[in-house]
């Protein structure tokens, strides 16, 4: 399935040893670190296309569309925490990028590369969190209600209600993010094959908590970290935004080159509507890594 990737991006497949093949958008040049972003529950490669091509002109970028989203094939198997670190393993072994990469990971993506960098710390040169998924705000109940409120927004893109997740998901957009950019995100995202492929993944969420757990007491790797929390509160998050944040800062108060940067204004979707900060942040761990 071709899918136009957004201009000064390349599209292209990799070929994974099962036979699936996972979509991925590529884009810049040079020696240094490669750029791996990882998206959030529901969210394709194409959420990624604004901040990859300001990236691509200090580093070589790779954005990739997940089992089932976009146009990367369906996987058979249940979409754990694990098989989706494993399908991120396999995909820079396919390409041969074996050196360190700079991993850059929104909400569900924080899970990903933890688990990603506990077992390949070798193969981590930086870090930057971007309102990443943290077991305080993650409860068993609402993991059961994530399922359900993906199963409503596949039923209601296929009822053609495209402009309806939009205006409930996507109500903020920053204005750098060109109207062309926007078309991209909300043709991968707010369709029905996007908001199964969340449900699948969602149905996991409650087997990874104490995967999750044990990550967390763990830490990272003593690479260049930044995570990136939001400062708005949003509905639903009037008292969990303060704890979101502080189990962050705790985190990071273990990394000895981590820090927290609370981006004022923004709400969970911080690529969308500071691409400036989320831009900045990645930028800054690359120099580190370079070093």
């Amino acid at each position: 399935m071709e899918l136009f990737p957004g201009d000064g991006l390349a599209e292209a497949y990799a070929v994974l040893p099962d036979g699936r093949r996972l979509r991925t958008v590529t884009a810049g040049g040079g020696d240094g670190p490669l750029v791996v972003f990882e998206a959030g529950m529901s969210a394709p490669a194409a959420c990624w296309v604004h901040t990859q091509r300001e990236l691509s002109a200090h580093a070589r970028t790779l954005s990739y569309d997940r089992a089932g989203y976009g146009g990367s094939d369906v996987d058979p198997a249940a979409r754990t925490l694990e098989r989706i670190t494993d399908d991120l393993t396999a995909l820079l072994d396919t390409i041969g990028e074996t050196h360190p990469v700079v991993l850059v990971g929104h909400s569900w993506g924080g899970p990903i590369l933890r688990l990603f960098s506990e077992r390949h710390p070798d193969r981590v040169a930086g870090l930057v969190f971007i309102d990443a998924t943290v077991i305080e705000v993650m409860p068993e109940s609402d993991s059961k209600l994530l399922v359900r409120s993906f199963a409503v927004m596949e039923l209601l893109a296929r009822l053609g209600g495209k402009g309806v997740i939009v205006k409930q998901t996507l109500p903020h957009w920053s204005p750098d993010i060109t109207a062309a950019d926007r078309a991209i995100l909300v043709r991968d995202y707010a369709c029905a094959r996007a908001m199964r492929a969340a449900r699948r993944e969602a149905h996991q969420v409650v087997p990874a908590l104490q995967t999750m757990r044990r990550l967390q007491a763990a830490g990272t790797p003593d690479v260049p970290t930044i995570c990136l929390q939001a400062g708005r509160v949003d509905r639903g998050m009037k008292k969990r935004r303060s704890a979101f944040n502080e189990a962050t800062e705790a985190l990071m108060a273990a990394v000895p080159n981590g820090r927290v940067e609370v981006v004022a204004g923004a709400g969970h979707l911080v690529p969308q509507e500071n691409p400036a900060a989320t831009r900045d942040a990645i930028l800054e761990i690359l120099a580190l890594a370079r070093h």
